[in-house]
């Protein structure tokens, strides 16, 4: 099923109980508000599917896997109403991932930025490329890393997650990401990168679903308040891309 959305698309197939959601949009695959709500949507439907027994999430193209928030959508807001249910964008997909009851594999092939970041500490097993470096940039144009916030500090640690969002124009390459637990896997190149993750799905799609889903429970054990406490975070995220600092920080990002 393909979602087609201004630019972009999200699409879902399943093939032999592997379903791959994939999503694309133009500007190095950042995400519009359109795109997070079908993203959120088709993992949700993806984790009640019966014929489904593991899940890839991946990104088309052979560059960025995530540029993370639309700057268009950030400089479109106008109230903190609209700031909240856009920054919620994120927070759905995070749940909807924490409260999935299939595994499920990031195929990350290249940067991730921002809300990339958190996306990919959601998921369960990641696998990348040495091209995929990594940076939180919220700081530098005038926000902060709120919403997902607590999904990298579960992966990787407080140290290391307040390193990312102070450093907020540091990349940090993929040795550098394996080491601190975001990346499972990494390889040289894309065609090794494809070949991990159908291994893994392969070898996921013929295990007990049952124990899958029990293993789930246990990899997200104490998150139960996070509904509540990504929204407050959303909030947060809403209001500050209101003022001035953010919204001239934004408008000379997009002029780099």
């Amino acid at each position: 099923m393909i979602q087609q959305i201004k630019d972009g698309f999200v699409n879902s197939e399943t093939h032999q109980g592997i379903t791959t959601i994939e999503f694309f949009h133009p500007q190095s695959n950042s995400l519009p508000g359109k795109m997070l709500e079908e993203l959120a949507k088709e993992i949700h439907f993806a984790g009640t599917h019966a014929e489904t027994k593991v899940i890839i999430l991946k990104s088309a193209g052979d560059r960025a896997f995530c540029a993370g928030a639309s700057f268009d959508e950030l400089l479109q807001i106008t109230t903190e109403s609209e700031g909240l249910k856009f920054f919620s964008g994120f927070a759905h997909i995070i749940n909807a991932m924490r409260k999935c009851s299939k595994l499920i594999i990031a195929r990350v092939q290249g940067k991730c930025i921002g809300g990339g970041v958190g996306i990919v500490a959601a998921a369960d097993y990641v696998i990348a490329t040495t091209a995929a470096e990594i940076k939180l940039s919220e700081l530098a144009i005038g926000i902060g890393p709120f919403v997902v916030g607590p999904v990298i500090e579960r992966k990787i640690g407080i140290a290391a997650f307040s390193a990312l969002a102070i450093d907020a124009n540091m990349w940090r390459n993929s040795d550098w990401a394996k080491r601190k637990g975001l990346f499972s896997e990494v390889h040289e190149n894309i065609d090794n990168l494809d070949e991990a993750v159908e291994r893994h799905a392969h070898n996921l799609s013929h295990s007990n679903p049952e124990a899958m889903a029990e293993l789930k429970k246990i990899f997200w054990k104490d998150t139960s308040h996070w509904d509540s406490l990504l929204k407050e975070r959303a909030a947060i995220s809403g209001r500050l891309v209101l003022s001035s600092f953010a919204r001239e920080s934004i408008r000379k990002f997009k002029k780099v």
